[in-house]
């Protein structure tokens, strides 16, 4: 069971792809859900850690990216096409028809 837990997490393959030879892919699951909900896999992670860091087989090394990626024009704020929606277009249209009606009257 622990070996189909491993396989997947390896893989990187939906549950449904486990092979037979694992059991039923549900039952897999169900334990590998239940070992998470309880701590277990946080403690193996953490019993694996210190045991090699004992023995300096761990290197504690961060690295860190500064690729910047740009957003798309819309997700920046850009001027979206279709009807305005929220309160601001309706400030300004009120701000647009005060400036219209202060001007010199016609006459």
């Amino acid at each position: 069971m622990i070996n189909g837990v491993l396989w997947r997490l390896r893989t990187g393959a939906p549950w449904r792809d486990l092979p037979e030879r694992f059991g039923p892919w549900q039952t897999v699951y169900e334990r590998f859900a239940r070992w998470e909900a309880d701590g277990t896999w946080a403690c193996l992670l953490e019993e694996v850690q210190v045991r090699d860091d004992s023995v300096g087989a761990v290197e504690w090394t961060v690295s860190v990216d500064s690729t910047i990626n740009r957003a798309h024009q819309h997700a920046a704020g850009a001027r979206k096409k279709g009807r305005q929606r929220g309160t601001n277009w309706k400030i300004r249209n009120a701000h647009r028809l005060v400036r219209r009606s202060a001007g010199p009257a016609a006459g």
